[in-house]
């Protein structure tokens, strides 16, 4: 049977700023704003929009299985449109593949082979639009076309005769803050095998939220939106040893306003350091 150890947390927390409007889709059926084509997805009570932690981290494993040139070989969705991802079938290709490690995979198609089921290390949280930060402040104030949200016109041009067809997009403005934004990665021992390879993992997802910043998430990236910077920055690290109560404080691995303010390069070894065991 496999058997899996937890070995620390590493803990990653700031702010996510809207450096262009921000579109997350959600369902029309369930907002009272008729007439928008593209809603954005706001919280159920508050009707606040906020950003799924399943878009940050769906966003994130596309831009770090691209960075690797990892094959899209599995299908979602066979017919139109047609989604394929990456996700490692074979126990040696996946032994070294960052992306199936920190992001997991699936059983496969046959739920009851218990052997393939693998530790996703990462976990992401919802984002709510912050409650503390100045530029919420200013969007309540602000007289938005919708709640928190402005609406964009955009239209398809014929090339032929210019007719135009209208279409509307709602999206959050530029400026706009969510936090905290909370990322927990796990460092687990599998069978005995050690967490080295977690902790040399890590660098993988720092990189995919550069890569993040430096693409767009959510809906219309390619004409403008989505654009988005990670602020506020802290990284945290919890070992086992802190969880049994023999350590009295986490550890600052790094903290600062933007990613390059972060010293990854000393993360590794501080992790190694301070495990505690």
């Amino acid at each position: 049977m496999p058997n899996l150890m937890l070995k620390g947390k590493v803990i990653i927390t700031g702010a996510i700023e809207a450096v262009t409007g921000l579109h997350i889709g959600g369902a029309a059926a369930g907002l009272d704003i008729g007439g928008i084509d593209n809603p954005v997805i706001r919280h159920p009570v508050t009707r606040e929009p906020y950003i799924p932690g399943s878009s940050l981290r769906g966003k994130m494993r596309s831009l770090l299985d691209k960075h690797l040139g990892l094959e899209a070989n599995k299908f979602i969705q066979r017919r139109e449109p047609v989604v394929r991802v990456h996700e490692c079938d074979d126990e040696e290709k996946y032994l070294q593949c960052p992306a199936c490690q920190i992001f997991g995979v699936t059983p496969g198609d046959q739920r009851r082979d218990w052997n393939r089921l693998k530790p996703s290390r990462l976990i992401v949280r919802d984002v709510l639009l912050s409650q503390t930060h100045e530029a919420t402040r200013r969007l309540r104030e602000a007289k938005t076309d919708l709640p928190f949200t402005e609406v964009k016109w955009e239209a398809a041009i014929d090339r032929i005769t210019a007719a135009a067809v209208p279409r509307q997009n709602e999206r959050v403005p530029a400026g706009a803050v969510f936090s905290p934004f909370e990322m927990v990665y796990n460092l687990f021992d599998l069978n005995g095998t050690g967490i080295e390879n977690d902790i040399q993992w890590l660098t993988h997802l720092l990189k995919a939220m550069e890569l993040l910043e430096d693409d767009y998430l959510g809906g219309y990236g390619s004409r403008g939106a989505g654009k988005i910077a990670f602020r506020e920055l802290k990284v945290l690290f919890k070992s086992r040893a802190y969880y049994e109560g023999k350590v009295d404080k986490p550890i600052v691995l790094g903290e600062g306003d933007t990613l390059r303010d972060l010293n990854v390069s000393q993360f590794a070894e501080k992790i190694r350091q301070n495990l505690g065991d």
